[in-house]
């Protein structure tokens, strides 16, 4: 039967997001009413300027005072799309005080303080929902937290970030060099005017801790995740990848140890080969491949940003948390039980393309060799080229066998102390083989 009283929803925040969530609440109404057994009400919308213009939605809901919003009692769900540590923490956990369930598309604070989050919805008996966290409209939270919830997943490898996807991919169909393609992704709106986050690895570790602790039922706070952006790589790491077959890639990557005692999570560029799934994923579009035992390779594929998509994964939750308000149940919590220690980075083993700058005279190339030797790094394929300038310098290029991090590190210490060695141009993990 349908309930004729209607849930009351709270929006905290109605920028390109929140707008968009107010927008498909009122256009689709009745659907929503339809597929959630009652009708949905939007009863407040909380912003920080009251005067600016808001296009579908009742002046008489806007209001400055987020707090005594979800202090209302009445309201039945909060949809958090304000971002942030701070004030949001502080609202959402007031929200579940007060008897709300929380929708939320706060990357940063759930991977920072997720678990105390989900603590205090267990504690009030409410639900804790943020598919729009990760990956924009890509299926990926539930996904794991449900369907996959019988299964065992090893390894998940993602882009996870549009921006740094746009720019790589621009560096490798056109040529350019980081800085032009991080001007042309500003212009288009795909960067924001400080892409730090962004290009950095902020937000795609953020989301890594969120996918960790997920995957393996086990405690990821963004400080465990290693992280390394985008900035140093050059337009001849590029053409590098291109030699051997591969294109170069943000990823998030996180394994299970193959004893299954601990878990890693990392972000950094790396290098994939071109028949990996991941490599043909261009433009803004994020992808994230999920290897588990009985189901084998999963693929996830789509938009990973923008006010549409974002508030599809939104109105997802919110359906979703309407559903169990209804029914007077809440859906999956935090699942903790591994707890599983995350390792250091000096712990992942992968292979490595490093380029070194070289004097170019014999026995130079044994010397390299004999470093990597000694430090137990086994190597693949080298390849020396004189650089057209002269100079008396060269280019080496050597790819690795798989080796720890940690012996990557020491070996790359002990080549910048070689006087062959005129410097280490660049270092890159190779993954998805």
């Amino acid at each position: 039967m349908m309930r004729t009283r209607p849930l009351k929803v709270a929006l905290l925040g109605c920028g390109v997001v929140g707008s968009e969530v107010a927008r498909i609440m009122t256009t689709h109404a009745d659907d929503l009413t339809a597929r959630i057994g009652a009708p949905v009400e939007l009863a407040g919308v909380a912003v920080r300027r009251p005067s600016k213009a808001r296009e579908g939605i009742d002046p008489a809901l806007i209001t400055t005072d987020a707090m005594a919003l979800v202090k209302r009692g009445d309201i039945d769900v909060v949809v958090e799309v304000i971002g942030g540590i701070e004030p949001a923490r502080a609202l959402i956990t007031t929200a579940f005080e007060h008897g709300a369930s929380v929708v939320s598309a706060n990357k940063a604070l759930l991977a920072k303080d997720g678990a105390a989050l989900h603590a205090a919805a267990q504690e009030h008996g409410r639900d804790l929902y943020y598919e729009a966290a990760v990956a924009g409209a890509i299926p990926l939270v539930r996904p794991l937290r449900e369907s996959l919830a019988g299964d065992k997943v090893n390894r998940i490898l993602g882009i996870v970030n549009g921006t740094t996807n746009f720019i790589l991919d621009k560096m490798d169909t056109t040529g350019a060099g980081y800085s032009e393609a991080l001007d042309e992704a500003t212009a288009l709106g795909y960067a924001e005017a400080d892409p730090t986050a962004d290009v950095e690895g902020f937000d795609a570790a953020a989301k890594a801790a969120i996918l960790a602790g997920i995957a393996f039922h086990t405690r990821v706070r963004l400080d465990d995740v290693h992280r390394e952006g985008l900035t140093e790589v050059t337009a001849a790491d590029i053409a590098s990848a291109k030699r051997m077959g591969c294109t170069v890639k943000l990823l998030a990557i996180c394994e299970r140890a193959a004893d299954g005692k601990s878990v890693t999570a990392r972000v950094h560029p790396a290098m994939i080969p071109l028949s990996h799934p991941l490599a043909s994923v261009r433009e803004a579009y994020n992808a994230v491949f999920v290897e588990a035992d009985a189901a084998g390779q999963l693929m996830f594929y789509g938009p990973g940003a923008g006010g549409s998509p974002t508030a599809s994964a939104v109105l997802g939750d919110l359906v979703a948390v309407c559903r169990n308000t209804l029914g007077g149940a809440t859906g999956p919590g935090e699942s903790a039980y591994t707890r599983l220690p995350v390792s250091p980075m000096g712990d992942v083993i992968t292979r490595y393309h490093i380029s070194l700058d070289v004097a170019d005279k014999p026995g130079v190339l044994a010397q390299v060799a004999t470093v990597f030797a000694e430090q137990g790094v086994s190597i693949d394929t080298v390849r020396q080229q004189g650089r057209q300038d002269g100079g008396g310098e060269a280019s080496l290029v050597v790819v690795t066998h798989r080796a720890p991090d940690a012996a990557l590190s020491g070996t790359v210490e002990a080549l910048r102390k070689l006087d062959t060695v005129r410097g280490v141009a660049s270092i890159m993990r190779v993954e998805g083989e």
